[in-house]
């Protein structure tokens, strides 16, 4: 599995399935300077997303979503888009991150319910003055230590889980096949050092 940080401002995001970007250039049917000799890589990407339960429909609508809001984000603050984490799921905007300033988590929820698409925007922005390079190194360890154990534990599928770790906060997002896979995350969550708490907006198959 590929993973992506991108730091600045004193915070940072971890993205769990970051080649998803490939399979939005399929989808939108768009020829993009970055998708240029990645025939194989896009070939790959669009097999995970087919295998993911939102499959490859639902993933390239929610990249078209997430693409709305960071372009929307990009407009308003460029800084936005290294200040704060996004994770689109089933239309479902996970906004994260840590700032110093109120007005930037309202500015940027508002922002976010002008994605036509969006059907829910869940606001985990936090307002602190937490942060700094060693935060920044902790938060990345701690969601790379839980994808690897999600993705090694053969009663999970870790392709249905997006994670963010802000100053030690653990938010989940996805799709859990029952509830004990998702007591199983936040398991395997809970003995990681350095988490101080899990958030979790997973979604049970077949509950509403």
């Amino acid at each position: 599995m590929a993973w992506n940080t991108i730091s600045g401002g004193g915070r940072r995001r971890t993205r769990f399935g970051v080649a998803a970007t490939l399979v939005l250039c399929l989808a939108a049917g768009a020829v993009l300077s970055g998708c240029a000799g990645t025939a194989v890589g896009v070939g790959a990407t669009a097999g995970v997303a087919a295998y993911q339960e939102r499959g490859f429909e639902g993933a390239a609508r929610d990249l078209k979503t997430q693409a709305a809001i960071t372009e929307l984000w990009f407009n308003f603050d460029h800084t936005f888009v290294v200040r704060l984490g996004l994770n689109v799921y089933e239309g479902r905007a996970l906004l994260t991150g840590a700032v110093d300033d109120a007005k930037v988590r309202a500015d940027a929820v508002r922002l976010a319910w002008k994605a036509t698409a969006v059907k829910e925007v869940l606001n985990e922005i936090q307002v602190t003055d937490e942060g700094g390079p060693l935060v920044v190194a902790r938060d990345t360890w701690v969601t790379a230590q839980l994808a690897s154990r999600i993705t090694f534990d053969e009663t999970i599928l870790a392709i249905n889980y997006d994670i963010e770790t802000v100053t030690g906060v653990v938010y989940l997002i996805g799709i859990a096949q029952n509830q004990a896979e998702v007591d199983r995350v936040t398991a395997h969550a809970r003995t990681i050092p350095y988490v101080k708490k899990i958030i979790s907006h997973v979604r049970v198959k077949g509950a509403s």
